[in-house]
Protein backbone atom coordinates (compact mmCIF):
# COMPACT_ATOMS: atom_id res chain seq x y z
CA UNK A 1 0.00 0.00 0.00
CA UNK A 2 1.32 3.57 -0.63
CA UNK A 3 0.44 5.36 2.70
CA UNK A 4 1.80 8.66 1.43
CA UNK A 5 -0.29 8.04 -1.91
CA UNK A 6 -3.35 7.58 0.15
CA UNK A 7 -3.05 10.06 2.52
CA UNK A 8 -2.34 12.46 0.22
CA UNK A 9 -5.83 11.65 -1.97
CA UNK A 10 -7.94 11.61 1.08
CA UNK A 11 -6.69 14.99 1.94
CA UNK A 12 -6.86 16.87 -1.73
CA UNK A 13 -10.99 15.31 -1.45
CA UNK A 14 -11.52 17.00 2.16
CA UNK A 15 -10.02 20.32 0.60
CA UNK A 16 -13.16 20.48 -2.16
CA UNK A 17 -15.40 21.61 -0.20
CA UNK A 18 -14.13 24.17 2.79
CA UNK A 19 -16.76 26.19 5.04
CA UNK A 20 -16.40 27.15 8.10
CA UNK A 21 -18.51 26.22 11.44
CA UNK A 22 -18.13 28.31 14.58
CA UNK A 23 -14.36 28.03 16.44
CA UNK A 24 -13.11 28.13 19.71
CA UNK A 25 -10.72 29.97 21.33
CA UNK A 26 -8.62 28.69 24.44
CA UNK A 27 -5.28 29.83 25.86
CA UNK A 28 -3.11 27.86 28.50
CA UNK A 29 -0.20 29.32 30.25
CA UNK A 30 2.29 28.15 33.09
CA UNK A 31 5.15 30.38 35.41
CA UNK A 32 8.13 29.24 37.43
CA UNK A 33 10.32 30.29 39.66
CA UNK A 34 13.60 28.84 40.43
CA UNK A 35 16.70 29.22 42.44
CA UNK A 36 20.07 27.19 42.01
CA UNK A 37 23.73 27.40 41.70
CA UNK A 38 27.08 25.84 40.36
CA UNK A 39 30.06 25.07 42.08
CA UNK A 40 33.41 22.35 40.75
CA UNK A 41 36.42 23.10 39.13
CA UNK A 42 37.54 26.70 38.81
CA UNK A 43 33.65 27.71 39.40
CA UNK A 44 32.13 30.15 41.67
CA UNK A 45 29.31 31.36 39.93
CA UNK A 46 26.56 31.87 43.36
CA UNK A 47 23.65 31.19 43.56
CA UNK A 48 21.20 32.59 40.93
CA UNK A 49 17.10 32.98 40.66
CA UNK A 50 15.54 32.04 37.75
CA UNK A 51 12.13 32.57 35.67
CA UNK A 52 9.66 31.00 33.05
CA UNK A 53 6.66 32.15 31.96
CA UNK A 54 4.44 31.85 28.91
CA UNK A 55 0.93 31.42 27.49
CA UNK A 56 -0.76 29.38 24.49
CA UNK A 57 -3.26 31.03 22.70
CA UNK A 58 -5.39 27.78 20.38
CA UNK A 59 -8.11 28.74 17.93
CA UNK A 60 -10.17 26.30 15.73
CA UNK A 61 -12.98 24.47 14.95
CA UNK A 62 -14.30 21.56 12.42
CA UNK A 63 -15.17 22.38 9.11
CA UNK A 64 -18.35 21.39 7.29
CA UNK A 65 -16.11 19.03 4.94
CA UNK A 66 -14.83 16.86 8.34
CA UNK A 67 -11.66 18.30 8.87
CA UNK A 68 -10.56 19.90 12.38
CA UNK A 69 -8.23 22.82 11.44
CA UNK A 70 -6.61 25.05 14.49
CA UNK A 71 -4.29 27.77 14.77
CA UNK A 72 -1.73 27.86 17.76
CA UNK A 73 0.76 31.22 18.86
CA UNK A 74 2.91 30.95 21.90
CA UNK A 75 3.44 33.88 23.81
CA UNK A 76 6.90 33.69 25.02
CA UNK A 77 9.27 36.99 24.80
CA UNK A 78 12.77 35.83 25.46
CA UNK A 79 16.23 36.00 23.75
CA UNK A 80 15.83 35.70 20.19
CA UNK A 81 12.52 35.90 19.75
CA UNK A 82 11.82 38.76 17.45
CA UNK A 83 8.09 40.19 19.13
CA UNK A 84 5.68 38.83 21.60
CA UNK A 85 5.65 35.25 20.07
CA UNK A 86 7.56 32.48 19.82
CA UNK A 87 6.19 29.10 18.32
CA UNK A 88 3.44 29.28 16.20
CA UNK A 89 1.89 26.17 13.88
CA UNK A 90 -1.40 25.55 12.03
CA UNK A 91 -2.51 21.66 12.39
CA UNK A 92 -5.48 20.05 9.83
CA UNK A 93 -6.53 16.72 10.77
CA UNK A 94 -9.25 14.05 10.40
CA UNK A 95 -10.02 10.62 11.20
CA UNK A 96 -9.11 9.86 7.31
CA UNK A 97 -6.10 11.84 6.85
CA UNK A 98 -3.93 11.57 10.28
CA UNK A 99 -2.63 14.98 11.26
CA UNK A 100 -0.32 17.42 9.49
CA UNK A 101 1.26 20.43 11.53
CA UNK A 102 2.61 23.16 9.61
CA UNK A 103 5.19 24.99 11.37
CA UNK A 104 6.18 28.59 11.05
CA UNK A 105 8.12 28.54 13.95
CA UNK A 106 8.90 25.52 16.20
CA UNK A 107 8.84 22.99 14.21
CA UNK A 108 10.56 19.35 14.73
CA UNK A 109 11.97 16.51 12.77
CA UNK A 110 10.52 12.52 13.25
CA UNK A 111 14.52 12.40 15.29
CA UNK A 112 14.31 15.49 17.03
CA UNK A 113 10.68 14.96 17.91
CA UNK A 114 11.71 11.57 20.11
CA UNK A 115 15.67 13.12 21.03
CA UNK A 116 15.35 13.97 24.17
CA UNK A 117 17.12 11.62 26.73
CA UNK A 118 14.85 9.43 28.96
CA UNK A 119 17.33 11.05 31.91
CA UNK A 120 15.90 14.77 31.29
CA UNK A 121 18.77 16.70 28.98
CA UNK A 122 20.99 16.51 32.10
CA UNK A 123 23.66 18.25 29.97
CA UNK A 124 21.55 21.31 29.22
CA UNK A 125 21.83 22.45 32.70
CA UNK A 126 25.07 23.07 32.75
CA UNK A 127 25.58 25.82 29.47
CA UNK A 128 25.70 28.73 32.05
CA UNK A 129 28.86 27.39 33.37
CA UNK A 130 30.34 26.57 30.09
CA UNK A 131 29.63 30.47 29.20
CA UNK A 132 30.39 31.63 32.61
CA UNK A 133 34.20 30.35 31.64
CA UNK A 134 34.60 31.06 28.50
CA UNK A 135 35.19 27.58 27.67
CA UNK A 136 34.37 25.83 24.22
CA UNK A 137 32.07 23.16 25.28
CA UNK A 138 30.22 20.46 23.81
CA UNK A 139 27.07 21.72 21.49
CA UNK A 140 24.70 18.69 21.26
CA UNK A 141 23.78 17.99 17.30
CA UNK A 142 19.86 16.96 16.15
CA UNK A 143 18.85 17.44 12.81
CA UNK A 144 15.31 19.66 13.99
CA UNK A 145 13.09 20.52 11.17
CA UNK A 146 12.47 24.30 12.78
CA UNK A 147 10.67 26.96 11.23
CA UNK A 148 8.51 26.22 7.79
CA UNK A 149 8.50 22.16 8.25
CA UNK A 150 5.43 20.46 8.07
CA UNK A 151 5.09 17.10 10.76
CA UNK A 152 2.68 14.52 9.61
CA UNK A 153 1.26 11.85 11.98
CA UNK A 154 -0.73 8.93 9.70
CA UNK A 155 -4.17 7.50 10.90
CA UNK A 156 -4.03 4.85 12.95
CA UNK A 157 -2.97 1.54 10.67
CA UNK A 158 -3.19 -0.82 13.64
CA UNK A 159 -3.91 -0.78 17.12
CA UNK A 160 -0.77 0.25 18.99
CA UNK A 161 1.09 1.46 16.07
CA UNK A 162 1.71 4.96 15.18
CA UNK A 163 3.87 6.26 11.98
CA UNK A 164 4.94 9.75 11.64
CA UNK A 165 7.07 11.89 9.22
CA UNK A 166 8.36 15.57 8.66
CA UNK A 167 9.81 17.78 5.74
CA UNK A 168 11.62 20.16 5.33
CA UNK A 169 12.01 22.24 2.17
CA UNK A 170 15.70 23.68 2.87
CA UNK A 171 14.64 26.79 0.59
CA UNK A 172 17.77 28.71 2.53
CA UNK A 173 21.48 27.89 2.00
CA UNK A 174 20.86 24.33 0.25
CA UNK A 175 18.72 22.92 -2.12
CA UNK A 176 18.46 19.41 -0.18
CA UNK A 177 15.19 19.30 1.84
CA UNK A 178 15.22 16.74 4.40
CA UNK A 179 13.28 13.86 5.28
CA UNK A 180 12.20 11.63 8.65
CA UNK A 181 10.19 8.81 9.10
CA UNK A 182 9.45 7.41 12.48
CA UNK A 183 6.40 4.48 14.48
CA UNK A 184 6.02 4.54 17.91
CA UNK A 185 4.43 0.96 19.37
CA UNK A 186 2.52 0.86 22.53
CA UNK A 187 0.90 -2.41 21.90
CA UNK A 188 2.23 -3.93 24.96
CA UNK A 189 0.93 -2.69 28.42
CA UNK A 190 3.59 -0.08 30.06
CA UNK A 191 5.60 -0.26 27.07
CA UNK A 192 6.43 2.59 24.77
CA UNK A 193 9.16 2.55 22.17
CA UNK A 194 10.04 4.62 19.19
CA UNK A 195 12.37 4.82 16.73
CA UNK A 196 13.03 7.70 14.29
CA UNK A 197 15.72 8.78 11.21
CA UNK A 198 16.10 11.88 9.22
CA UNK A 199 18.31 13.09 6.86
CA UNK A 200 20.77 16.58 7.88
CA UNK A 201 21.30 18.59 4.56
CA UNK A 202 23.92 21.72 6.15
CA UNK A 203 24.75 23.43 2.38
CA UNK A 204 28.26 22.44 3.24
CA UNK A 205 30.09 19.98 0.88
CA UNK A 206 30.41 16.66 2.67
CA UNK A 207 28.06 17.14 5.35
CA UNK A 208 25.38 15.17 4.36
CA UNK A 209 23.88 12.67 6.87
CA UNK A 210 21.17 11.75 8.84
CA UNK A 211 20.18 11.85 12.51
CA UNK A 212 18.70 8.08 14.14
CA UNK A 213 17.05 8.02 17.12
CA UNK A 214 15.44 5.15 19.56
CA UNK A 215 13.60 5.50 23.08
CA UNK A 216 12.21 2.70 25.51
CA UNK A 217 10.48 2.99 28.80
CA UNK A 218 8.55 0.30 30.38
CA UNK A 219 6.50 0.93 33.79
CA UNK A 220 5.98 -2.37 36.03
CA UNK A 221 3.78 -0.81 39.27
CA UNK A 222 5.55 1.95 40.51
CA UNK A 223 8.89 2.00 38.82
CA UNK A 224 9.50 2.93 35.18
CA UNK A 225 12.85 2.35 33.33
CA UNK A 226 13.78 3.76 30.16
CA UNK A 227 16.52 4.09 27.79
CA UNK A 228 17.71 6.54 24.62
CA UNK A 229 20.01 6.70 22.47
CA UNK A 230 20.96 9.56 19.66
CA UNK A 231 23.03 9.16 16.65
CA UNK A 232 24.15 12.42 14.64
CA UNK A 233 26.04 11.02 11.59
CA UNK A 234 27.28 13.42 9.09
CA UNK A 235 29.72 13.30 6.07
CA UNK A 236 32.65 14.88 7.68
CA UNK A 237 35.40 14.17 10.61
CA UNK A 238 35.14 15.14 13.36
CA UNK A 239 31.04 15.63 13.96
CA UNK A 240 29.67 12.65 14.50
CA UNK A 241 28.18 12.65 17.93
CA UNK A 242 26.40 9.98 20.18
CA UNK A 243 24.18 10.14 22.89
CA UNK A 244 23.31 7.40 25.42
CA UNK A 245 21.11 7.69 28.22
CA UNK A 246 19.61 5.86 31.19
CA UNK A 247 16.84 6.74 33.69
CA UNK A 248 14.46 4.81 36.50
CA UNK A 249 12.12 6.49 38.21
CA UNK A 250 10.07 5.67 41.41
CA UNK A 251 6.12 6.86 41.69
CA UNK A 252 5.82 7.11 45.49
CA UNK A 253 2.48 8.66 45.67
CA UNK A 254 0.28 9.97 43.22
CA UNK A 255 2.36 13.24 44.25
CA UNK A 256 5.81 12.59 44.85
CA UNK A 257 7.61 10.79 42.49
CA UNK A 258 12.00 10.05 42.58
CA UNK A 259 14.50 9.55 39.64
CA UNK A 260 17.98 8.51 39.06
CA UNK A 261 19.47 9.15 35.40
CA UNK A 262 22.80 9.47 34.07
CA UNK A 263 23.86 10.34 30.40
CA UNK A 264 27.19 9.81 28.06
CA UNK A 265 28.08 12.05 24.99
CA UNK A 266 30.34 10.48 22.93
CA UNK A 267 32.00 12.87 20.02
CA UNK A 268 34.28 11.78 17.23
CA UNK A 269 36.41 15.17 18.25
CA UNK A 270 36.86 14.75 22.22
CA UNK A 271 39.59 13.42 23.91
CA UNK A 272 37.31 12.44 26.73
CA UNK A 273 33.74 11.77 26.43
CA UNK A 274 31.03 13.90 29.12
CA UNK A 275 29.12 12.25 31.49
CA UNK A 276 26.26 13.34 33.40
CA UNK A 277 23.83 12.24 36.36
CA UNK A 278 21.04 13.50 38.16
CA UNK A 279 18.86 13.19 41.13
CA UNK A 280 15.41 14.23 40.83
CA UNK A 281 12.54 14.53 43.05
CA UNK A 282 9.12 16.06 42.68
CA UNK A 283 5.76 16.70 43.89
CA UNK A 284 2.62 18.16 42.13
CA UNK A 285 -0.46 18.95 44.08
CA UNK A 286 -3.44 20.96 42.49
CA UNK A 287 -1.57 22.58 39.39
CA UNK A 288 1.67 23.06 41.36
CA UNK A 289 4.76 21.10 40.75
CA UNK A 290 8.03 21.36 43.10
CA UNK A 291 11.07 20.26 41.78
CA UNK A 292 14.79 19.69 43.50
CA UNK A 293 17.21 18.37 41.70
CA UNK A 294 21.61 17.43 42.12
CA UNK A 295 23.25 17.34 39.37
CA UNK A 296 26.91 16.32 37.99
CA UNK A 297 29.05 16.63 34.99
CA UNK A 298 32.36 15.18 34.37
CA UNK A 299 34.82 16.16 31.71
CA UNK A 300 32.31 18.91 30.31
CA UNK A 301 34.38 19.98 27.74
CA UNK A 302 35.19 17.11 26.45
CA UNK A 303 38.74 17.39 27.80
CA UNK A 304 40.09 16.55 31.73
CA UNK A 305 41.25 20.43 32.02
CA UNK A 306 39.92 23.18 34.51
CA UNK A 307 36.71 23.24 34.99
CA UNK A 308 35.85 19.62 33.60
CA UNK A 309 33.80 18.68 36.58
CA UNK A 310 31.17 20.39 37.90
CA UNK A 311 27.85 20.37 40.24
CA UNK A 312 24.37 21.83 40.07
CA UNK A 313 21.66 22.21 42.24
CA UNK A 314 18.14 23.51 41.69
CA UNK A 315 14.97 23.76 43.67
CA UNK A 316 11.95 25.49 41.92
CA UNK A 317 8.14 25.65 41.79
CA UNK A 318 6.10 25.53 38.33
CA UNK A 319 1.89 26.83 38.03
CA UNK A 320 0.06 25.67 35.38
CA UNK A 321 -3.23 27.32 34.71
Amino acid sequence: MNIKKVGLTALAASLVSVSANAGALSMAGGASIGIGGYSGDNVDLGTSFTMGNQFTVTGGGELDNGLNVSLSYQLDHKAGVTGPFDDHSVTISSDEIGTIKFSGHGGSSASSSIDATVAGDIWDGFDGTLSANASSGLAVSAASAGNNSVFYTLPELMEGVSLFASYNPQVAGTTEAEMGYGITYTGIEGLTASYASTDEETGTANTSGEQTAYKISYAYGPVTIGMSNSDYDVGSAGTDQEIDSYNIAYTVSDELSLAYGVEEISNSGSAVDPEYSAIVATYTSGGVTLTAKMEEAENITGTTAAAADQEYWFLGASFAF
